[in-house]
């Protein structure tokens, strides 16, 4: 049996319930789950094995790279800067980066990149992994790149490049990269060990990342709710017929994971601390789940984490811009899935609504195989789920959708 570690909060012992019942049914190798309420951490839970090929165990301060939900942390940088004055969301992006004009992209605004609008999924020709580590080769291949169709007309998952455009917007106001000014003005404030660009000092906290295929050793398809489970989370039934065309080499959905030009094809760069140094603001943040839900709770709250006054990312009246819908209908890139952006963050709309995660406000991110960050303005919570045992999906998976259930339940009383 495997030992969870950590702790909850009185009233909230659904949520270790439920993270036990995850190791109990095969569905995890390591993971950790944290939430803060009203600026109060009321759940902090880790267990399992962070490296399968040492049996190193997954410990307090065990880190993992979580893909995707690397997005919405990057949206709270662009939403902060917004709040303070510095970036106008409406704006043209070449306001900021001029360079950016080029091939027809000239009225492309900050909130069409932020909701995935502006037509920049993919890069076209190709790429090596250094010139994509370097920062500087992506952002000139996107200032030449024409949009694939006419931006603002439809939404499709910039799953790569979405970091690099709102990455490069950040920098060029700030005169930081994205990683640095995450460090110095949210994660510093708030104690929160949430890196874009990790310290190799920190490198041997990382959690290595269990593969779809090494995964199938519990016996269970990926993807499917654990025996006795309600089957909480996104409906993906049917997308098997869908995926061949997405996924085909010339493809929306294969083009936006390669991309920039096909550098991140092989899978095994992922486990590569010379990935983990650099900065990929859509797809390599590397967090504990205790500063994921710091950062979230951050968003709709004061988090105190020590004696003295707390620290609020997000002011209310920014929560309440960034979660209005820019989108609606099916996503261009992504499989056709009914996903609905505000700006950057995922909005409790459509599949995901179905989900009863929260009120009609939340809004949070997911990362490809698991990984979430999720957040309830209304009742003043923030989530984290992190885990090395990856689950086929982008959309959450019903391990992180029964933990934020049973949270959301605790906190309803």
């Amino acid at each position: 049996m495997t030992t969870i570690s950590g702790w909850v909060a009185p009233g909230f012992q659904a949520v270790r319930d439920a993270f036990e019942a995850n190791f109990e049914s095969g569905s995890e190798v390591g993971a950790a789950f944290a939430a803060y309420h009203q600026g109060e951490k009321v759940v902090d839970l880790w267990g399992g094995i962070a490296d399968q090929t040492t049996g190193r165990p997954w410990e307090e301060d065990s880190l993992v790279l979580v893909y995707s939900t690397t997005k919405g942390v990057t949206a709270m940088c662009a939403n902060r800067l917004a709040q303070q004055g510095l970036l106008d969301i409406e704006a043209p992006v070449a306001t900021y980066w001029p360079e950016f004009a080029y091939a027809g992209k000239e009225a492309v605004t900050v909130a069409d990149l932020l909701a995935h609008r502006a037509g920049l999924a993919w890069i076209d020709g190709t790429m090596s992994v250094e010139e994509m580590l370097e920062w500087d080769p992506v952002i000139t291949a996107l200032e030449r790149q024409a949009p694939s169709w006419p931006p603002g007309t439809a939404h499709g998952y910039h799953a790569t490049t979405y970091g690099w455009l709102v990455g490069e917007v950040v920098r060029r106001i700030t005169g930081m990269s994205v990683g640095s000014y995450l460090r110095s003005e949210i994660a510093g404030p708030l104690d929160a060990d949430f890196f874009i660009g990790l310290p190799p000092s920190e490198e041997p906290r990382v959690a290595r990342l269990v593969t779809f295929m090494e995964g199938l050793g519990s016996g269970r398809r990926p993807g499917t709710p654990p025996p006795g489970d309600p089957g909480i989370g996104p409906d993906l039934a049917g997308l098997a017929e869908l995926a061949p065309s997405y996924l085909a080499e010339d493809g929306p959905l294969f083009k936006a994971l390669m991309a920039p030009g096909g550098a991140l094809a092989d899978e095994e760069i992922w486990h590569s601390p010379r990935l983990h140094a650099a900065e990929i603001p859509a797809a390599n943040g590397i967090c504990d789940a205790r500063s994921l839900a710091r950062l979230y709770g951050g968003c709709v709250s004061e988090v105190r984490t020590g004696p003295g006054p707390g620290f609020r990312i997000l002011a209310p009246e920014q929560v309440q811009r960034a979660v209005q819908p820019q989108t609606v209908g099916p996503d261009a890139v992504l499989l056709g899935l009914d996903i609905q952006w505000g700006l950057g963050f995922i909005v409790n709309r459509g599949l995901i609504a179905a989900a009863g995660l929260g009120g009609p406000r939340a809004f949070g991110h997911f990362g490809m195989g698991g990984s979430a960050g999720w957040a309830d303005p209304d009742t003043e919570l923030g989530m984290g789920y992190v885990m090395n045992r990856m689950e086929i999906g982008t959309t959450g998976d019903a391990r992180s959708f029964r933990l934020m259930q049973a949270c959301l339940d605790a906190v309803h009383g």
